[in-house]
């Protein structure tokens, strides 16, 4: 299989292994940027506006990783990644926090939450594929 990925049939951007990329966001313009600029470096993207339907989705799809924003209508991302990080099915998943919220608090508690590292919104696209790439190869 010259020239894919074995893990998803896709052909691979500039050598590395592409991923299954879950975003759970609930705003259509971040999930439209992230997919395009996922998707042109070779990554299979699925999106959830929820984060309940993000859990579910995960469960289901088993995604190489998540990237989730904070603050979203009903659950937050907060506690998605807490229920993921703590769900034996979904728990090696690693989780990328991206986020309007600034604080170091906010990204203290995402990482204490079991996020593997957090991101501010608005994310330069080479910052975001570099730690994609990074959390990956862990």
């Amino acid at each position: 299989m010259s020239g894919t990925s074995e893990r998803t049939g896709h052909p691979e951007a500039k050598g590395r292994m592409m991923a299954h990329i879950l975003i759970i966001d609930d705003s259509p313009t971040d999930v439209r940027v992230f997919t395009t600029l996922l998707e042109k470096n070779g990554h299979r993207v699925s999106s959830a506006a929820s984060a309940e339907d993000g859990i579910a989705i995960a469960k289901r799809e088993r995604p190489d990783l998540v990237i989730m924003d904070v603050i979203m209508p009903g659950m937050n991302g907060f506690q998605a990644t807490r229920t993921l990080s703590r769900d034996a099915d979904t728990s090696a998943i690693p989780i990328l926090i991206v986020t309007t919220k600034s604080m170091e608090t906010d990204r203290v508690w995402g990482l204490r939450q079991g996020a593997k590292d957090f991101l501010t919104k608005p994310v330069a696209e080479q910052e975001l594929l570099g730690r994609i790439q990074k959390l990956l190869a862990n």
